[in-house]
């Protein structure tokens, strides 16, 4: 039996964005979990962030982390999550090599406030401000102005006196060997966009 959960956050608990999930040495299981479930998550357009497996007893709780494509802006949808979350529940439970302890499976998105940690991130949030940690440089902070190979083009903000509309300044290149970190800075703008007005954790279901 499976408990299948389809939820949206801006950070997922206990993990640790300076160390964040895709550049931890997976074991075995999750590094086949996520072999069995990729193919459904990419035949649905979408891409398979992180499988991760806690285990409490006999009991097991798969967390599955799901993105858009990177050309994409935007958010997934509380309906795209739950449409996925029945698919990889139907693959779970048809998986000949389980170990057939019950489970429950949770799927989510990102959200706006995970660090920047790879370059489909910042093509991700294009358009959206962000402030970056330079190495050897000044911190910054602006608009995602584009994203190539090499690194980012940031259109800074520039201080003004308090009360004024933000002045920007010349588009900045920063390579990524010179990123230190880089996360979004939430606009109340985007929250609708990013699904964070939505305090409903979406549908559950039995599979």
């Amino acid at each position: 039996m499976s408990h299948s959960e389809a939820t949206t956050s801006t950070d997922q608990a206990g993990m640790d964005p300076t160390n964040p999930p895709q550049h931890e040495v997976r074991n075995p299981e999750e590094s086949r979990l996520r072999a069995l479930l990729e193919p459904a998550v990419q035949a649905s357009r979408l891409y398979l962030e992180d499988v991760a497996i806690q285990v409490a007893g006999s009991h097991r709780v798969v967390h599955v982390v799901i993105d858009l494509p990177q050309e994409e802006t935007g958010g997934v949808s509380l309906d795209v999550i739950a449409d996925i979350s029945r698919a990889l529940s139907d693959i779970l439970d048809n998986d000949p090599n389980t170990d057939a302890r019950p489970y429950d499976l949770e799927v989510s998105s990102p959200g706006v406030g995970r660090p920047l940690t790879e370059p489909r991130h910042w093509h991700r949030a294009r358009g959206r401000m962000a402030k970056v940690n330079v190495i050897q440089g000044d911190n910054l902070t602006g608009r995602i102005q584009s994203v190539d190979d090499d690194g980012v083009t940031l259109v800074p903000e520039q201080e003004v006196k308090k009360g004024m509309k933000p002045k920007q300044g010349d588009p900045v290149k920063i390579p990524f060997d010179r990123i230190r970190q880089g996360k979004v800075e939430i606009e109340f703008s985007h929250l609708h966009e990013a699904g964070l007005e939505d305090e409903h954790n979406g549908p559950s279901e039995e599979a």
